[in-house]
């Protein structure tokens, strides 16, 4: 085969091949989404199964209504969320993939424990950490009685809910950020680490100057698919767990919105909770989608910059 000729000498084989994908893109992606562009210029009621054209009623609702403060408070209570799981969640599995990247005996043991919380799905995670937390019974409160005298009501306190609910999500999405980085490293030659240190570079400037830029690639990546988690896939935990709240303080001047409800359980509760009113909640599917596109954009433009490819 010459360099540059098609691997296809039919376009019509090309296509058949990407029939398959391109149906169940449009079937569970591009139709839900223009369905919820529709359905936000409705008045719909689930409930009563009435429908009503509005235009763009829904979104003046939403933020310049009654609920205006409301909701502007579910958004940023979702960034922070979501910049916390990212974060906090990227560095805690780089960490464990670099230790699980050590010659040690048992190390595939240690690398398929960290793996294993994957498999699990959000409801069944957020299962396991209400009984771990549970103030009565739980692991944690009965370590922390015994230890220093305290135990503490996880999910009843606004601030410790939502620690909770964050580290639920971590850990929840550890398995996969390790598999990752995991892999990364161990395309990493090693020559370059000891070149490294045969010029004096101690462990930390040897991860921060060689490792780290190697990694970028991966943690480009992963960054972009830990914000699609974050945003999208922590209803089941949030659900479980803490079901959108406890209000929080008055001292942080909140507007009475449950402090773990993100964008996505106030749609939720909005589209299929007691007023059923579809047509608000598809309003918010919207500007849910407008910031996560947003912020997507933004990594790509500027967070590109620091990406270094084929340096290994």
């Amino acid at each position: 085969m010459q360099e540059g000729s098609p691997v296809f000498k039919s376009k019509t084989t090309a296509w058949l091949l990407l029939l398959p994908t391109l149906v169940v893109l449009l079937i569970f992606l591009y139709y839900p989404a223009i369905q919820s562009f529709v359905l936000s210029m409705y008045r719909s009621n689930l409930i009563l199964g009435t429908r009503r054209f509005i235009g763009l009623d829904n979104f003046q609702q939403l933020f310049s209504g009654i609920l205006a403060p409301m909701y502007r408070q579910v958004v940023l209570q979702s960034v922070v969320f979501s910049a916390s799981v990212v974060i906090l969640g990227l560095a805690i599995s780089l960490a464990f993939a670099m230790l699980a990247n050590q010659k040690v005996t048992g190390s595939r043991v240690y690398r398929l424990l960290l793996i294993w919380p994957f498999a699990l799905s959000p409801a069944i995670a957020g299962t396991i950490f209400s009984f771990l937390f549970n103030p009565q019974v739980g692991e944690v409160n009965h370590f922390l009685n015994a230890l220093f005298g305290i135990a503490p009501r996880w999910l009843d306190n606004p601030i410790l809910a939502f620690s909770l609910v964050v580290t639920a999500a971590i850990w929840k999405e550890l398995g996969y950020n390790v598999v990752f980085y995991l892999a990364a490293l161990q395309n990493i030659p090693g020559e370059l680490s000891e070149a490294a240190a045969i010029d004096g570079a101690n462990a930390w400037q040897r991860f921060r100057s060689v490792t780290l830029p190697l990694l970028s690639p991966m943690t480009f990546f992963l960054v972009f698919t830990n914000l699609a988690y974050a945003f999208f896939e922590v209803f089941g935990l949030i659900d479980i767990l803490t079901k959108g709240g406890p209000i929080g303080p008055a001292s942080l001047h909140l507007d009475n919105a449950g402090l773990t409800t993100t964008m996505i359980y106030r749609l939720y509760q909005d589209g299929f909770g007691g007023t059923g009113s579809l047509g608000f909640a598809g309003a918010q599917g919207v500007v849910l989608l407008i910031l996560v596109a947003f912020i997507t954009v933004l990594q790509f433009r500027y967070g590109g910059r620091n990406v270094h490819y084929g340096g290994a």
